[in-house]
């Protein structure tokens, strides 16, 4: 496992884990407002969900990075990428 900000461009990759939050710990789609929404709710809530395949369309070293899920585009920041774990694809 590796994390996603050290994919290269073109890559593929399935995500594993997103750390920085517990298995167990209910997510903001499930949160009815009694506790503020973290960065990891955030990502998940965006579809960089466990067993999602991910494609890394630019990591150019500096700044937020741009993924592919499914049909879908996100800008991610560098730091919050260094959270999730991916394992890559062949």
């Amino acid at each position: 496992m590796m994390p996603l900000g050290l994919l290269s461009m073109g890559e593929k990759a399935e995500v594993m884990e997103v750390r920085g939050m517990p298995q167990t710990s209910p997510c903001c789609a499930d949160n009815k407002g009694d506790q503020p929404c973290s960065q990891v709710c955030r990502v998940e809530d965006m579809g960089l969900r466990t067993g999602k395949t991910v494609e890394m369309l630019n990591n150019k070293g500096g700044g937020a990075l741009l993924v592919k899920i499914d049909e879908t585009r996100i800008a991610i920041g560098r730091g919050m990428a260094m959270k999730v774990m991916v394992r890559r694809k062949q």
